[in-house]
C-alpha cells in the first residue's frame, strides 16, 4: 500500500491555524496521523510551525486546497 506524507509550513500559526483546521476537518477521514512541530520556550511559542500528515489515500483535492494557502511538500512511498 502506498504511503503519502504531507508537510505543511505555517509562517504565522495564530493567523493561519483556523483556515488550516477547517481544511483538515473536512478531510479528517483521510488523515491517519497528524504531528505538529514548533519551537517553544517557557512562556512563549514560535510564530511558525510545521504540520506533518500521513494520509491514507491520494487526496488530490485536499493537497490542492492546502497548496493554494500554505507551503506544502509531499513525499510518496510505494
Amino acid at each position: 500500500m502506498p504511503h503519502t506524507i504531507l508537510g505543511i509550513c505555517l509562517k504565522n500559526r495564530t493567523q493561519q491555524a483556523g483556515a488550516l483546521q477547517e481544511i483538515l476537518t473536512r478531510y479528517g477521514c483521510s488523515i491517519k496521523t497528524r504531528i505538529g512541530l514548533h519551537d517553544v520556550a517557557e512562556g512563549q511559542c514560535a510564530a511558525g510551525g510545521i504540520i506533518l500528515l500521513e494520509i491514507i489515500s491520494k487526496e488530490e483535492e485536499m493537497i490542492k486546497e492546502l497548496s493554494a494557502q500554505f507551503d506544502v511538500q509531499t513525499m510518496r512511498f510505494s
